[in-house]
């Protein structure tokens, strides 16, 4: 999924952190706060993980109504917790002071009742995606009735006050997963296959209607895709590979593009980005099976994986990556059924 990056003068030890300057040099220093954001198909909860320091990572967990959910985002202006809820098929918004705990060194828990709604329209949604005030969901059940047809809705709300307003809906021709923003272009999984497709000035189609990409290629290396993720400042896109559907345990991995914007744009309509472009880390070692979404913290090359099969569930982060391989990963949690992670960084 998408990450944030918003720089200010902090200390390491909360949230709500003040400037730290240096006894004998009275310097300011800069600190980050980085905290991933991940929803779950099991409980629905919002579990809120403190990673500036991966071996030393502490968790703080929302407790929602509802009880299994996806697509995930956190508006830090307005301190509000987006998700999408796979229990009433709308997306929601937790909002409040106390949402993130002012001390993330703490394992603590605090319930949240969704204060900002919408209208329940999708029936399977998966990835979300932000671009300033649109929230764009990904919805991979059948569009028209026959199952035999690939296909799959985007639903494109806006926020005003506490509520999610439907604008419009676009039906793809194919199934869908997976989605970012790259500026004002949408780039989206093609599910149950190894393409990557992208629609120009998506915000731009107002009306309910059905829409082509503009553009779909193959990633060579991939069996079926369903995460992506893309990092501005380094010009990274990273896939996750699910593998088999049939095998949720060992088959999974993900694929790094550095230099992104000209791989793509080199690789014509319908064809094929070679893998020998990409680097690949796959493998028993990487507890893998089922990987399906990602965050990238370009800053560190530290790549977060929401695993949703290896062990009933997963998140996991690997660096070091840029041979890849069969890589061990430098943190690994348990999280039943996890669907989605987001990167918030302060």
């Amino acid at each position: 999924m998408k990450t944030i990056k918003i720089f200010t003068l902090v200390c390491a030890t909360a949230l709500g952190l003040t400037s730290c300057s240096d006894n004998e040099n009275n310097i300011t220093a800069q600190v980050q706060t980085k905290l991933l954001f991940t929803s779950n198909n099991s409980d629905g909860n919002v579990n809120i993980y403190n990673v500036n320091n991966t071996k030393a990572v502490t968790k703080s967990t929302l407790t929602t109504t509802t009880s299994a959910a996806d697509g995930i985002y956190y508006n830090s202006e307005e301190d509000l917790v987006i998700q999408a809820s796979r229990t009433t098929f709308g997306i929601e918004g937790y909002a409040g002071a106390s949402l993130v705990p002012s001390d993330v060194s703490a394992n603590v828990s605090a319930s949240v009742t969704a204060s900002v709604v919408g209208s329940l329209d999708m029936k399977s949604p998966r990835e979300l995606a932000v671009n300033g005030n649109f929230y764009v969901v990904a919805d991979n059940a059948d569009a028209d009735g026959n199952t035999e047809t690939k296909d799959g809705k985007l639903f494109i709300y806006t926020k005003s006050g506490n509520q999610f307003n439907l604008r419009n809906t676009i039906t793809t021709n194919f199934k869908l997963w997976g989605i970012t923003f790259i500026g004002n272009d949408l780039y989206a999984i093609v599910d149950t296959t190894n393409e990557l497709a992208v629609f120009s000035n998506f915000l731009n189609n107002k009306s309910t209607t059905s829409l082509s990409a503009t553009k779909q290629i193959a990633v060579e290396g991939i069996v079926r895709t369903h995460g992506l993720t893309y990092d501005m400042d380094t010009d990274t896109m990273i896939l996750t590979d699910i593998g088999e559907a049939s095998n949720g345990q060992d088959d999974g991995g993900f694929q790094v593009i550095e230099n992104f914007t000209s791989k793509f744009s080199a690789t014509t309509n319908g064809n094929i980005l070679a893998l020998t472009e990409q680097t690949r880390v796959a493998g028993s070692n990487t507890l893998m099976g089922n990987p399906v979404d990602v965050a990238y913290d370009g800053d560190t090359k530290t790549v977060f994986i929401a695993e949703a099969g290896n062990g009933g569930g997963r998140i996991l982060a690997f660096n070091n990556f840029t041979n890849g391989g069969n890589l061990t990963p430098i943190y690994n949690a348990s999280l039943t059924a996890a669907s989605a992670v987001y990167l918030y960084k302060n």
